[in-house]
């Protein structure tokens, strides 16, 4: 089973949230192509997609809402699953898993629940290296920062691959339950 992994990253964060999902969905048996949204393939050549990106005031990056709203069409007749990543924090709740940050929903998200029907969202924690952040955003987080009782913005690296990989596994079990439990 051939599945696309389209992401969107400014900063690599989210990419290597992909090729970890990539990784681990080809360790299940499926066969995985990673591609960055702005230069992916159309979706039409694949039996499943998996889209994700890296989330900005609430947003999806717009190379990633182009890619989906480009391929609605072939998307909606694929199984696809979504998923999002921010620096938000590091508060997990175990009860909730495998995806327990469901609450942190970008706004493109009903959008896209309304015209491809994902069989998933998911958001991550992401990571923040001050050292890599372009001018504006540099500027944004020392406003942030500056602001009086403003909270501290999380800065580090809070992806948890456990939870990404669990999240990657249902997928891999949902495709196909039985080469899925021969893998594990």
């Amino acid at each position: 089973m051939r599945v696309l992994i389209v992401y969107a990253s400014r900063y690599g964060a989210t990419r290597e949230i992909a090729g970890r999902i990539a990784f681990t969905l080809g360790r299940h048996g499926l066969d995985t192509t990673v591609q960055p949204a702005q230069r992916a393939d159309d979706p039409i050549r694949y039996d499943v997609a998996v889209i994700g990106s890296a989330m900005y005031d609430d947003h999806w990056m717009k190379s990633a809402t182009k890619f989906v709203r480009r391929n609605r069409d072939t998307l909606a007749k694929l199984p696809v699953w979504i998923f999002s990543s921010g620096t938000l924090g590091s508060s997990a709740d175990d009860s909730e898993r495998p995806c327990p940050h469901a609450r942190a929903t970008p706004e493109e998200i009903a959008e896209f629940r309304s015209t491809i029907k994902p069989k998933g969202h998911c958001f991550f924690f992401g990571a923040l290296d001050p050292n890599k952040l372009g001018f504006i955003h540099r500027l944004k987080l020392k406003l942030l920062a500056n602001r009086n009782n403003a909270p501290k913005y999380p800065v580090g690296d809070f992806r948890d691959w456990n939870e990404i990989e669990t999240w990657a596994m249902s997928i891999a079990r949902e495709l196909d339950p039985y080469s899925a439990r021969i893998a594990a």
